[in-house]
């Protein structure tokens, strides 16, 4: 009876254990992986280095900022379109972009495609520096 119960209490203390483990580990990765987006929302260098190529990109009426990303991406301008959804929220662009067409290039970081595409914050900075 003995050595049944001392068995059981090493298995139940090994499961503990790895399952320890486990949880210590998905911690871990989920913190390198919010590091990592964190990170990249203020460093995401462009995709193309030196000149790169300009692209003419439609931005639909009532096209939401996933939208604009898929969009983005379908055109190669960006890599990953939830961090740029993250890039926006966090700029000083946030809310601010407007449809049209607009001449994008693949060295642009995603600051100067979101100041590309909010006109209208361009025209009030050139305003205040201007008065």
């Amino acid at each position: 009876m003995k050595i049944s119960s001392l068995i059981s209490g090493i298995l139940n203390f090994i499961v503990r254990a790895a399952i320890v483990v486990v949880v210590i580990y998905a911690i871990k990765q989920i913190c390198i992986t919010a590091y990592d987006y964190g990170y990249r929302i203020y460093s995401e260098p462009p995709m193309a280095e030196g000149e790169g190529v300009d692209i003419v990109v439609n931005i639909p009426m009532g096209s939401s900022v996933s939208d604009t990303a898929e969009i983005l991406k379908g055109y190669g301008l960006i890599r990953d379109e939830r961090l740029f959804a993250l890039q926006e929220r966090f700029s000083d662009y946030h809310g601010k972009l407007e449809p049209g067409m607009y001449t994008l290039n693949t060295s642009m970081t995603a600051e100067d495609m979101l100041a590309a595409m909010s006109p209208s914050v361009s025209e009030e900075e050139a305003t205040e520096d201007g008065s």
